[in-house]
C-alpha cells in the first residue's frame, strides 16, 4: 500500500486566491499595512487561518523587507536603572518573536560607535539607546537607515524620540504624601547636584511645599547617593531643625542612613518623622527597618513602551518627537504609614 503523501503547506499565493486578492494585497493585509481596506484585511485573516497559513521567517523577511532583529545598546549594562528597562523591552520584543542584540558600551563613545555599526551591519530593524542616568546623551545622528528610541537618557537632539521618568513629578508626590500625613515641617537631602534627576526632584519637592503655603526646613541638601551621606546630612538637618517632621529622600540608599541617624537620637519613624524615598529599588526599600514608601520609576513599563514605540515606528506610524516625561508612582510602606499589622 502506498504511503499517503503529506499535505502540501499552504502559501501566500494560496490565500490571496482564496481571499480574491492580489499576492501583494495579501501581504499587506497580513503585514497590518495601512493601504488595505478593513474589510479585505479580515477577508485575508480569515482564508489565512482556514488555511492554517504560517509564513517561514525567510518567506516574512522578504515580505516585510525586515530581518526581525533589533538592537538594545547601552551604556552600562551593570546600572541599577539600566536592567529593568531592559527586561522591559526584551519582553516586548519577545512577545513579537524579534530577536534581540545587546551591546554595552561601557560608557565609552568609541566603543559606542563600534557597536552602532555592527548593529547596522546586520542589519537590524530598529535600535533602543538606553542610558544610565537621566541627563541628556549625545544623539546618534539624523541620517541613520534604521528607527532609534532614547530611553531613560534623552537625546540632545529635539527631533529623536526620548522616553524618561517625570522625576520632577516624583518629587512632587512624595512630598505631597507628606503633606497629607499632615507633615508641614519637611525637609530634603538628596544626591549629587550635577545629575538631572536630583535637580528635577528637588524642583518638584520646592513646588509641592510652596503649593501648600509652606517653606520647606532648609534647602535641598545635595552631595552623593549613598548611605553615608543621608547619615551625615541628617545629623546636620536635625541639629539645625530639631522639630523635622518629614524628610524627602532622593534615593532608596539615603533614605536609609537618614533612618539610621534617626534611630541613633531616639526619633521613631514613621511616629516622629516620616520619610518617603525615590528609585524602590526593592532589595533597599523592602530590607530597610522600617521597609520604605518610595517613589517608582516604572522602568519595565518605560522599556516596554520604548520598544512599542519602535513597532509603531517599523509599521510606518508618526512616533513623535521631543523627550516625553513618563508618569511615576508611589509605593506605599512603613516610613511613611504604620502598619496595622
Amino acid at each position: 500500500m502506498a504511503e499517503k503523501s503529506p499535505q502540501r503547506r499552504a502559501t501566500l499565493r494560496d490565500v490571496a486566491r482564496d481571499a480574491g486578492v492580489s499576492v501583494a494585497t495579501a501581504s499587506k493585509a497580513l503585514n497590518g499595512r495601512k493601504e488595505v481596506a478593513e474589510d479585505t484585511r479580515q477577508r485575508v485573516r480569515e482564508a489565512a487561518e482556514a488555511l492554517r497559513f504560517t509564513p517561514n521567517s525567510v518567506a516574512r523577511s522578504l515580505l516585510t523587507r525586515r530581518t526581525g532583529t533589533v538592537g538594545l545598546l547601552t551604556g552600562d549594562l551593570e546600572g541599577r536603572f539600566v536592567i529593568p528597562i531592559l527586561m522591559g523591552a526584551e519582553d516586548a520584543f519577545g512577545a513579537g518573536r524579534n530577536n534581540v542584540f545587546l551591546c554595552d558600551a561601557r560608557g565609552d563613545s568609541i566603543r559606542e560607535r563600534y557597536h552602532l555599526n555592527a548593529l547596522l551591519e546586520r542589519r537590524v530593524d530598529g535600535i533602543i539607546v538606553v542610558g544610565r542616568q537621566t541627563d541628556p546623551r549625545p544623539s546618534l545622528g539624523q541620517d541613520l537607515p534604521v528607527p532609534v528610541v532614547y530611553a531613560y537618557a534623552p537625546s540632545d537632539d529635539p527631533r529623536d524620540l526620548s522616553l524618561t521618568p517625570d522625576n520632577e513629578s516624583g518629587g512632587k508626590i512624595a512630598t505631597e504624601h507628606l503633606l497629607s500625613l499632615g507633615r508641614m515641617r519637611i525637609a530634603h537631602i538628596t544626591g549629587d547636584p550635577q545629575y538631572v534627576a536630583a535637580r528635577d526632584r528637588a524642583r518638584g519637592f520646592i513646588g509641592a511645599m510652596r503649593a501648600a503655603g509652606l517653606e520647606p526646613c532648609g534647602q535641598p541638601m545635595f552631595a552623593a547617593w549613598t548611605e553615608q551621606w543621608g547619615r551625615d546630612a541628617a545629623a546636620a538637618l536635625f541639629e539645625q531643625y530639631p522639630n523635622v517632621d518629614g524628610v524627602v529622600c532622593g534615593s532608596d540608599q539615603i533614605a536609609r542612613g537618614v533612618i539610621d541617624t534617626l534611630r541613633d537620637l531616639g526619633r521613631s519613624v514613621p511616629d516622629d518623622v516620616a520619610i518617603v524615598s525615590h528609585d524602590n529599588w526593592e532589595v533597599l526599600a523592602t530590607g530597610s527597618r522600617p521597609t520604605l514608601t518610595s517613589v517608582d520609576a516604572n522602568l519595565q513599563d518605560l522599556g516596554r513602551l520604548a520598544a512599542r514605540k519602535l513597532f509603531d515606528a517599523l509599521s510606518g506610524e508618526d512616533v513623535g518627537s521631543g523627550v516625553h516625561r513618563l508618569p511615576v508612582t508611589l509605593v506605599t510602606r512603613g516610613s511613611s504609614v504604620r502598619s496595622r499589622a
